[in-house]
């Protein structure tokens, strides 16, 4: 179990790397951006709590 999940984990990694080339990823409104010359800092706060409360209720479904 624990080698599916970490392939999951790969594969996940793999496609936050690939999708900002493919299509623009929306910005929700909460999700950090600081642009400064050279240097961007980019934190999606928002978007971690919604995916985050997403997965709660997945898996509290899934439990039952």
């Amino acid at each position: 179990m624990l080698i599916f999940f970490g392939l999951f984990l790969v594969l996940v990694g793999l496609l936050t790397l690939a999708l900002p080339k493919i299509s623009s990823w929306p910005r929700l409104p909460g999700d950090i951006l600081i642009r400064k010359g050279n240097f961007t800092f980019y934190f999606p706060l928002a978007t971690c709590l919604l995916l985050s409360l997403l997965l709660t209720l997945i898996f509290s479904l899934l439990k039952r």
